[in-house]
């Protein structure tokens, strides 16, 4: 079994996390980024993407509740800004650098190094793999606890500050006042390799392609092209 694995201090990360692990592989696989496999090809665990997609998931329905019994007399729409900016992948990696996830995280020599946006997205999908091993480990409400802590603590500021209106917000609010609609987002390509895929993203205004952006991940490309409808319809 790789000496990474020894040397990885359990007992730190639950303390970081403020969880108690029951089936701790999980964990393992959770902190596993795929790159780490190309240099220990006989890692046992995993990586951590399937753990990314429930835990997305999970991450979205806790933000949703959350928001929804606390602003009760909030339109969708603002709530679909607010939950945004919550989940989006920067915040999200600021989140793990806070926490300390970034010292447990398994990757290759070559990421350990980077530190732009590629570097945000593995600590951003590392959080949510996260979340997705919480769930299956102890459970929705194990999970929940954990989003508030560290998720949810983060509304006060994004309300402060109106950073959750950015080119995606702008457009959203535009568009259901003109149109009385909520734009869309389709993934039109991926590309690269996994650990450094690139996203072309089109928004859409019911059936009609408005504009497309392109970004290292699907918010970022979200994003851009929201950026992009904004120059066309404002």
């Amino acid at each position: 079994m790789p000496q990474h694995q020894n040397n990885l201090d359990i007992s730190a990360f639950e303390k970081a996390i403020g969880v108690l692990f029951e089936n701790v592989d999980l964990y393992y696989a959770a902190l596993t980024h795929r790159s780490y496999l190309n240099e220990e090809p006989g890692w046992p665990h995993g990586h951590n993407e399937r753990l990314e997609y429930l835990g997305d998931a999970v991450l979205e329905l806790a933000v949703s509740e959350a928001l929804y019994k606390k602003f009760p007399d909030s339109p969708e729409g603002k709530l679909t800004l607010l939950r945004a900016a919550l989940v989006n992948y920067q915040l999200l990696a600021r989140i793990a650098e806070d926490m300390g996830l970034n010292k447990f995280i398994l990757m290759s020599r070559g990421e350990n190094r980077d530190i732009g946006k590629a570097r945000e997205v593995i600590l951003a999908n590392a959080i949510e793999a996260l979340i997705g091993a919480i769930y299956l480990d102890r459970g929705f409400e194990a999970s929940r606890e954990f989003i508030a802590r560290f998720v949810l603590v983060r509304l006060d500021e994004i309300m402060r500050s109106g950073s959750y209106k950015d080119a995606k917000s702008e457009l959203q609010e535009l568009i259901q006042e003109r149109k009385k609609l909520t734009p869309s987002y389709r993934v039109l390509e991926e590309s690269g390799p996994a650990h450094e895929r690139k996203f072309r993203i089109g928004v859409y205004f019911g059936d009609e392609l408005i504009a497309e952006g392109e970004g290292m991940s699907k918010q970022e490309g979200e994003i851009e092209a929201a950026r992009r409808a904004l120059e066309k319809t404002k």
